[in-house]
């Protein structure tokens, strides 16, 4: 596999649980916890993209890289175009986008999803999906979902049921065959693509559907989905998720 560097936003504000980058995870700040997962991947490295000198402090202190930048990004997409800037990254260079909440990371995936994007030198970005087993995330507006075409390229993402499944809805339960994909929020990025994608214009699409990467696809780009063959492990965005992988984490 060609080299690959994750980026990790994170960021102190958060409206359900304050401060979550450094939420004791086992003795650990989330966010270090999260870097350790990913330089498991094989990444080149991993640098933490921080908007607070707290976090930049904490991952100093536990032997994490780190940059800082600024506090005013609309999005995690801007953070991260920022953090290739300052790290030199352009061009071919490849840039996975692991959420600094998720201290479950599969280090596999992360490398599935950058190794993706390398096989697929016609796509701007790559991302995970895995098959859905109840009909009630298929329904859930809260569950995106991805449509592949025969090459494992993203038709579209919705959070309504796609694909619709027209002669089966009216039987009340069941999904239709082959199974619907949950879309998995992990991205790799072509560093130049991702270093652009914020002065791109917002798409009509991502606005009324309230999902980034719907941009990139109205602008013409590719996206290859890595298939993966089960869910990942759950993310932390309120205190009784924390909670519950603080378990997780718990001396046995």
């Amino acid at each position: 596999m060609s080299g690959f560097t994750v980026l990790i936003p994170a960021r102190m504000a958060s409206s359900r649980l304050p401060d979550k980058p450094l939420a004791d995870i086992a003795g650990l700040p989330m966010v270090v916890r999260v870097a350790q997962r990913a330089a498991l991947s094989g990444a080149l490295r991993c640098v933490v993209a921080a908007d607070d000198a707290r976090i930049l402090r904490a991952c100093e202190a536990h032997g994490v890289e780190a940059v800082a930048t600024r506090a005013d990004h609309p999005s995690g997409s801007d953070r991260l175009a920022e953090a290739c800037a300052l790290l030199g990254l352009d061009g071919d260079d490849l840039v996975v986008n692991v959420q600094g909440d998720e201290p479950l990371i599969e280090p596999a995936l992360i490398g599935a999803v950058a190794e993706k994007l390398r096989a697929h030198p016609g796509c701007a970005m790559s991302t995970a999906a895995h098959a859905i087993e109840r009909r009630e995330d298929w329904l859930n507006p809260n569950v995106v979902k991805v449509v592949l075409d025969r090459d494992g390229i993203a038709h579209y993402f919705s959070r309504a049921p796609i694909p619709w499944w027209r002669d089966g809805m009216a039987q009340g339960d069941g999904l239709p065959s082959p199974a619907p994909l949950r879309h998995v929020g992990i991205y790799a990025y072509r560093a130049a693509f991702l270093r652009r994608f914020p002065s791109l214009a917002v798409a009509p699409t991502e606005r009324l559907e309230s999902l980034e990467q719907l941009r990139a696809l109205w602008h013409g780009e590719r996206i290859a989905v890595h298939l993966s063959a089960h869910a990942p492990g759950p993310g932390v965005d309120t205190p009784q998720d924390l909670e519950r992988v603080r378990a997780l984490f718990a001396p046995r």
